[in-house]
């Protein structure tokens, strides 16, 4: 369990509690504007997602951005981070009024998918300074409970902000709906940037200047042997990445169950509903792990507290998935979302100790780089093998070996203190 001594230490910190509110207000934001999104490309009736759908819609979102985001890092650890969160909630506002326009058109070609890509884009760079920005507001030796907490706290502001969408879209109904809820989101995302404000101009780093717009090749080039040296915090970023492709398989394996077995395609409130409940499984998962993973940490360490998360999500997620039903989802949902948040705290404690916060930035969004192409990695592989038919059971068993692998690697992670 959280050490409260620790965790009222970190609270303490008035910056910490400060940018804790930015995340997860903002993240609140993400959540209602994903849950728009879902109800309008992937629960409507007129819209039923196929595999290879739902593979490119993330391969559209993702992957452009996994791509951009080692640049981004770049502006990370050169421009002040502060401004960075203030104008980068402000710009996401701006980019979810357009998206109420596309939405309100009813637009789902190629004006939406570039309204979107925007967004998303946003939201990751947006992300990524927040983690970089962290050690900044606590002390070194409360990473792992501050790491906990904030990311944590993020994802079930997020959950709750979608959750959230899909009731009052259901209340509004139709497209209509969907443009209400990116309204209220537009709302969070200006709360945020107001919050970030309160931030002095160099309060969160980075320490020194960063190198310049010119040398973007050669800061990646730095940022890559950086992970190098530090192999610890790059077999981290893989364990992650392990974790994500798996999330990415499941999610995908999660929509096309609910959508063409449990349900039929005209039942796409019940759908909705299941894929809430299958969501919400897997916010009780993190925010378990965030409270257990601090403490599971300083007794068991690192290696062996993250490889048996992930030894236990491969068992389990297999059996959830041929299972065919709510239930097994459920089950799966909890705990991939349990070891998906305890190898981050862990992942993410590893890099913040062994990374000069001057390079900090442009590690992180490799990491979310890793993370991004990983994640489209396995919704892809689910498209391939799937087509248009059931989910074969050699892909359910094939993502239990994927997290078996990722137990394996995290096994060889060093300890570092929390």
């Amino acid at each position: 369990m959280v050490d409260l001594s620790r965790l009222r230490e970190v609270l303490d910190h008035r910056a910490f509690r400060r940018l804790l509110a930015v995340r997860t207000v903002g993240q609140a934001g993400d959540g209602l504007l994903q849950a728009a999104l879902a109800t309008f490309v992937l629960f409507s009736p007129e819209r039923a997602p196929t595999a290879g759908r739902v593979a490119l819609s993330f391969a559209i979102l993702l992957l452009p951005y996994s791509v951009l985001g080692p640049f981004l890092g770049i502006l990370i650890d050169r421009w002040s981070r502060r401004s960075i969160l203030s104008t980068g909630n402000l710009a996401r506002a701006g980019v979810a009024i357009a998206l109420v326009a596309v939405l309100l058109a009813g637009r789902t070609g190629a004006p939406l998918a570039l309204v979107v890509l925007v967004a998303l884009g946003l939201a990751r760079f947006v992300l990524t300074t927040l983690a970089a920005s962290l050690p900044h507001t606590v002390a070194a030796t409360t990473l792992v409970t501050a790491n906990a907490l904030a990311p944590t706290a993020g994802t079930i502001s997020s959950t709750v902000g979608g959750l959230l969408g899909v009731g009052l879209r259901q209340v509004v109904g139709g497209d209509r709906g969907s443009s209400t809820v990116v309204a209220v989101a537009v709302a969070a995302y200006l709360v945020a940037a107001w919050l970030a404000k309160g931030f002095q101009h160099d309060q969160l780093g980075p320490n020194e200047a960063g190198d310049s717009l010119t040398d973007v090749v050669r800061g990646l080039v730095d940022g890559w042997r950086h992970l190098v040296a530090h192999q610890p915090a790059g077999r981290g970023i893989a364990v992650v990445t392990y974790h994500r492709a798996a999330f990415g398989a499941l999610t995908a394996m999660a929509v096309i169950i609910l959508r063409t077995e449990v349900y039929r395609p005209s039942q796409t409130g019940q759908a909705l509903l299941g894929i809430a409940e299958v969501t919400s499984s897997a916010a009780i998962g993190a925010f378990a792990a965030a409270l257990s993973t601090p403490g599971a940490v300083r007794r068991f360490g690192i290696p062996r507290w993250t490889g048996s998360t992930m030894f236990a999500a491969a068992i389990a997620s297999p059996i959830g998935i041929i299972n065919t039903s709510v239930v097994g989802l459920l089950g799966t949902a909890l705990f991939i979302g349990f070891a998906g948040q305890a190898v981050k705290v862990s992942a993410d404690t590893v890099v913040q100790q062994q990374i000069d916060d001057v390079h900090r930035g442009r590690v992180f969004s490799i990491y979310d780089m890793s993370v991004n192409v990983g994640l489209v990695l396995g919704v892809t592989a689910v498209a391939l093998a799937t087509g248009t038919g059931r989910i074969p059971i050699y892909l359910a068993i094939g993502v239990g070996l994927l997290l078996a692998c990722g137990a394996g690697l995290a096994a060889r992670t060093p300890n570092q203190p929390g």
